[in-house]
């Protein structure tokens, strides 16, 4: 008799525990898949970020200025290779509620140093040669369906324009995309001459530097030698790696690693008892089959794989369900929360992730009813059964 036909058997022979059994693994690999994309998203900044650009900014604060001078200043350093800066303009679109990451940069050199930003050439040149107008993130034109050739009016919560008012009206020249699909593009580039001849206040400053080093063995020497040739001045930096600086920032709302590990360790720890319980009782009420089986001839080892296979199946029925609900879930989701994330992906390293902790649970839960199978004596099970 076939050993997998008698694994199919046992494991629908009662099809209500079957699906209530397999229903909580699902939900645990559901909360698992939309999870760990939620922490991929929120990690992407620090995932994505180059081994070789760092960001200098104010050593009092991020939102305090620095002067535009130091652009040139921070070019003449050795080992430097692009520089580029950029200005947050606190924007929203329509509706102060409706925030949209807004950036005034120098268009010469931001595609410098992000060069995992793809831009189509011709509207790259059209926006280089558009002052008022603007290049859009894909995930931003998408979640507002706004298409090249549009005028958008964009409004900042902090600055005024000369003019009294707080809305710029820029045209869309282009659409930006990313060379990975977790680079964020959930933002708006324009230009900073254009920002500081028509913004009310302030005189020529930055709001932090971005640069790219010749190799990542010189970040430490780079960041050193920034600092102390701004040390003692009216506006001292603080530079660091774009890795721990994008990491920096995200710590602010939290410990977002140790809340999703909590999360999922306690999904899991919680279908781990369901499970294992499951199983026990399952196979006890088998004691007297797997008696008559060992009768016949099928040998503990055999009766013991069976057994551990039955749990493994059991664990893979609901967890590729729940991984695959998740990848819907997060296909629809991702349009939803375009302004406020970076894209979310269920990716091949999570699905991966997915499928060992599957057979783990597999294994785990099915252990203890297998070795009480490979144990078992048979006089002891007919006198149990009778």
């Amino acid at each position: 008799m076939n050993d997998l036909y008698l694994i199919l058997k046992n494991l629908t022979r009662k099809k209500m525990r079957l699906f209530l059994t397999s229903f909580a693994i699902f939900i645990a690999f559901l909360i698992f898949g939309a999870i760990m994309a939620l922490r991929g998203a929120l990690n992407s900044g620090v995932e994505m970020s180059a081994d070789n650009r760092l960001v200098v900014v104010n050593k009092i604060n991020f939102t305090q200025p620095l002067p535009y001078a130091y652009v040139n200043k921070v070019k003449n350093i050795e080992g430097v290779k692009d520089v580029t800066h950029a200005n947050w303009f606190g924007g929203y679109y329509q509706e102060p509620a409706n925030q949209v990451v807004t950036m005034a940069v120098d268009p010469e050199t931001y595609f410098d140093v992000y060069s995992e930003l793809i831009v189509d050439p011709v509207q790259k040149q059209a926006w280089l040669n558009d002052r008022s107008g603007m290049l859009v993130g894909e995930r931003t034109a998408k979640s507002n369906n706004w298409k090249v050739g549009d005028r958008i009016p964009i409004s900042s919560n902090i600055f005024s324009k000369k003019d009294g008012g707080h809305t710029w009206e820029m045209v869309v020249d282009g659409i930006f995309t990313g060379a990975d699909a977790q680079t964020d593009t959930g933002y708006i580039l324009f230009h900073y001459k254009y920002f500081m001849e028509t913004q009310s206040w302030g005189g020529d400053y930055l709001g932090w530097l971005v640069l790219t080093t010749t190799d990542p063995a010189l970040n430490e020497q780079v960041a050193k030698a920034i600092d102390e040739r701004f040390a003692n001045s009216s506006a001292e930096t603080d530079t660091s790696t774009e890795k721990a600086f994008n990491k920096a920032f995200i710590e602010q709302i939290g410990n977002i690693g140790l809340i999703i590990f909590g999360v999922v360790f306690m999904a899991f720890f919680t279908i781990l008892i369901v499970v294992g319980n499951t199983m026990v009782l399952a196979i006890r009420e088998r004691t007297g089959e797997i008696a008559v089986l060992k009768t016949l001839g099928f040998s503990s080892m055999r009766i013991f794989k069976m057994v551990l296979l039955e749990s493994c199946l059991l664990s893979f029925l609901g967890g590729l369900l729940g991984v695959a609900a998740a990848y819907i879930l997060i296909q629809y989701a991702s349009d939803y929360v375009a302004r406020f994330l970076p894209n979310l992906v269920l990716d091949q390293g999570i699905f991966i992730q997915a499928l060992f902790y599957m057979l783990l649970l597999g294994l785990v839960t099915g252990i203890i009813p297998a070795v009480n199978a490979l144990r078992l004596n048979i006089v002891t099970a007919f006198n149990r059964g009778s």
